[in-house]
This record gives C-alpha cells, sequence and structure tokens, in this order.
C-alpha cells in the first residue's frame, strides 16, 4: 500500500464506466466536480431491467444452468443476470481473460437488502463515527479527502462464490466462478479515522452500517464487525475509487469498506456509520449469518449436525483457466497456450501449476507481475494433447504461506469457501 497526501477525487458520474490502463490509477482526480450532486437512475424497485434476449450457459452441475445476459444496470456492460432484487450481477468468465484489474462496469454486484439508494448527494452525505470512542465525528467526504490517501490493489471475492457448483445443492445465488474482481482501490486508512475519534481503552471491535434497508422494517440492519486491532492494522482502508475512478452506485458510492485478503461481506458498501464496540458484536449477520464450521476447509458431510460454528474470515487460494471454455476444440499434437488468473487469499502466489492429464501430472506456469499479495496474478504456460478425446485441464494455486488448493471439493449448508482445484473439460480434436 502506498501512501500521499491527495485532496482530489474521482470526475462526475457517468451513465457508463469504462475499464482504463492501470497506470491511469495515479493520475490526479478531479475533485471538484464530486463535490456537485452525483445521482444515477434506474435502479429503482419500479424500473428493474428487462429481462435479455441472450442466454448464458454457465457450467453448473443442476438447472437452471441459464442466466440472462444484461447490460440494463446503471454504470455496467454486458452481466450474467443472478437476480434483479436486490441486484446481483455476476462477471462473465472471458472478462478475466482480459487483464488482472476486473473493470468497473464488469465488476460483480451483490447486496442483501433491496432498499438501495437511487442517487447519493455528496454535499450532504456525512460518515459518522460514534461508539466507544473520544469524539464522536460526522465526516463530509471533504473531510475524508483530506486525510492521506493510500492505494491498495485487492481481490473483492462473494463467500459464495461459485456455490453453484456445490453438491449437493444449497440454497442461495447459484453463482458460477464470477462472484468476484480484482480492483486498484483509493482511499484513506480506517486507523486515521478512527485514530482521529480517538479510540477508548477496553474497545473490542468495530461495526460498519451501509445505506441499504431491508423492505421489512424488523428485519436486521446488515452491519459487519472486525476485531479493533484488525480494523487499526493500516490495511483496511475507506475506498473512494476503483481502477482510477470514482466507485459505480452498484459498487458502494460513494465511500465502501475494503479488507484486504478477508470475503467481501466486511466490505460494506455505501459505508455511512462506523461504530466502535466495548463488547462482542453478537448482531445476526455476525452471530448467525456467514458462518462457517470450525473445521478445516469449513468441511462438514451433508446432513451433519451438532458442529461449532464461527464468522467466516479469510479467504483461501484460487486459481482458473480463463482463455478456454468447457468443450473447446484444441488441436491434438500442436502446443497451445493456457493462461489465467489466480489469488492466494489472504497473501500473495507462490505458484501455479497446471495439469492436461486430469491431475495425473503438473508442470509450472510463468507467473505475471506481481501487483502485491491481495490481488489477482495472471500466469501462462503450455500444453499439447498427443490423443484425441475429452481431456480435464486444470490450474492449481499454491500461496505464500504454503497453501495449495485441495483436490476434492469442500461443503457446508452456506455454500462458502469453495477452492477445489477446477477442471475445464476440453476436446482434443
Amino acid at each position: 500500500m502506498t501512501s500521499q497526501h491527495d485532496r482530489h477525487f474521482a470526475g462526475s458520474l457517468p451513465d457508463k464506466t469504462t475499464h482504463r490502463n492501470a497506470s491511469a490509477f495515479g493520475r490526479v482526480l478531479s475533485r471538484r466536480s464530486l463535490l456537485r450532486q452525483a445521482s444515477i437512475a434506474g435502479i429503482s424497485l419500479a424500473s428493474l431491467p428487462a429481462f435479455a434476449d441472450q442466454l448464458v450457459k454457465l457450467p453448473l452441475p443442476s438447472d437452471p444452468r441459464e442466466r440472462p445476459l444484461t447490460a440494463d444496470f446503471p454504470q455496467k456492460a454486458a452481466m450474467i443476470l443472478q437476480r434483479s432484487r436486490p441486484p446481483l450481477l455476476e462477471t462473465p468468465m472471458e472478462v478475466f481473460d482480459r487483464g488482472a484489474f476486473t473493470p468497473n462496469d464488469q465488476f460483480y454486484v451483490r447486496w442483501h437488502w433491496s432498499v438501495i439508494p437511487n442517487s447519493v448527494d455528496v454535499n450532504s452525505f456525512r460518515l459518522s463515527v460514534r461508539g466507544h470512542v473520544d469524539h464522536a465525528l460526522s465526516l463530509s467526504i471533504e473531510d475524508i479527502l483530506r486525510l492521506p490517501r493510500v492505494e491498495l490493489a485487492a481481490v473483492n471475492q462473494c463467500s459464495g462464490n461459485s456455490r453453484g457448483l456445490f453438491l449437493p445443492r444449497v440454497p442461495g445465488a447459484q453463482w458460477a466462478h464470477g462472484a468476484m474482481g480484482n480492483a486498484r482501490w483509493a482511499g484513506v486508512r480506517l486507523k486515521d479515522v478512527l485514530d482521529r475519534a480517538g479510540v477508548k481503552g477496553g474497545a473490542i471491535q468495530v461495526r460498519f452500517k451501509g445505506l441499504d434497508e431491508a423492505v421489512m422494517p424488523d428485519a436486521p440492519a446488515f452491519r459487519k464487525s472486525l476485531a479493533i486491532d484488525h480494523a487499526r492494522d493500516g490495511e483496511v482502508m475507506i475506498a473512494f475509487a476503483m481502477n482510477g475512478e470514482q466507485l459505480p452506485l452498484l459498487n458502494g458510492f460513494p465511500l465502501r469498506l475494503i479488507v484486504p485478503g478477508w470475503y467481501s461481506t466486511y466490505w460494506v458498501k455505501m459505508l455511512s456509520d462506523i461504530e466502535v464496540l466495548d463488547k462482542p458484536d453478537d448482531n445476526y449477520w455476525m452471530a448467525v449469518a456467514y458462518t462457517i464450521p470450525d473445521t478445516p476447509h469449513a468441511d462438514i458431510a451433508p446432513g451433519q449436525t451438532g458442529v461449532k460454528m464461527v464468522p467466516i474470515s479469510r479467504m483461501v487460494p484460487r486459481s482458473f483457466i480463463t482463455n478456454y471454455a468447457a468443450d473447446a476444440a484444441i488441436p491434438v499434437n500442436t502446443p497451445r497456450p493456457v493462461r489465467g488468473i489466480a489469488f492466494g487469499g489472504d497473501t500473495g502466489v507462490a505458484k501455479v501449476e497446471i495439469s492436461a492429464d486430469g491431475g495425473k501430472s503438473w508442470q509450472t506456469t510463468t507467473l505475471g507481475t506481481d501487483h502485491g499479495k491481495y490481488s489477482f496474478r495472471q500466469w501462462q504456460g503450455t500444453i499439447s494433447f498427443s490423443e484425441k478425446g475429452n481431456h480435464a485441464l486444470m490450474a492449481r494455486c499454491t500461496n505464500l504461506a504454503g497453501e495449495a488448493q485441495p483436490n476434492e471439493p469442500n461443503w457446508n449448508n452456506s455454500g462458502f469457501m469453495r477452492n477445489v482445484v477446477e477442471a475445464v473439460q476440453v476436446n482434443a480434436v
């Protein structure tokens, strides 16, 4: 993470965002235009996007395997529509083949509650900091921008990414592999904000809430907490930009929490409230939802009961082949490139290996540019098939802590933390 004192911010909110080269991220961002009212229309419950004519077939083991491809959401290009209310949009797999950073307009979207503001007035917006602190704060966007700026590349991944591949099937969004994305985030350290408020002795956790609300008044507000030492580690940040542009509304405009190396349930969007607690947080979203079996790989047998549950936290290593889809035809006896992306979870990528024989033998790939230990890392190798027919092409990541993807998938009731070595079935012709 790099730091600089910078009061600039991204430009006025466009109808569509576009991906820019990573080098553009370091340019000076215009603050003046943001401080006008920024708003987006078109995601209210009264004007949900129409289903697209084009359908995408996902590599899921059970029906329905087809999903609409839609570009009807504001600031978003073609996305796989998992759900309209609240918006659940999946990134098409081919997007990840274009680079280590996921373009803003095809960065996945996942909300819990349906009531999401259609616009945010940055002149009146305030971030509150309260609770077990010396001084309660009500920070404007200008106040945030006066703090030292930090930048960090990090993967944002839904806890249930790839849930649709769980067998037996579990309830929840039936994601394929596209509930993830990688971005260069710009913002301020959470530590700097907390220090400005003055954390009192005896503080245990810091709790975060955004602007989204449930339809029913008695539904629990979406709130997530981090241990006080984690919240003040200097890496957790409050972001106002991603990939050199201000955050899209559906990805958390104007502010969102960034918790590098942890699943995205903690990356609270439209962050509006920070509360320092002097006792453990037992709210629904910490004590009940987003909990996993306290077992290796969060793995239990279907139907198993009496297992201790703990809040999900750190991500685990994963890798994906991005230049071949299922049933791709590959010429026999012809060396062909195979490439993809990997991430180490809560640390960097040490190596990525590929197999062209279903995991019987492995060869090391060449790693691409290292953008930091929390980022996607591209890799590339070469394969060749000597026999015609179907073959399982596989990729396996080992992180810097020595943790490798397992050969067998885990299972739990929530469909969380899948990181088995994935296979793409191709056809040698």
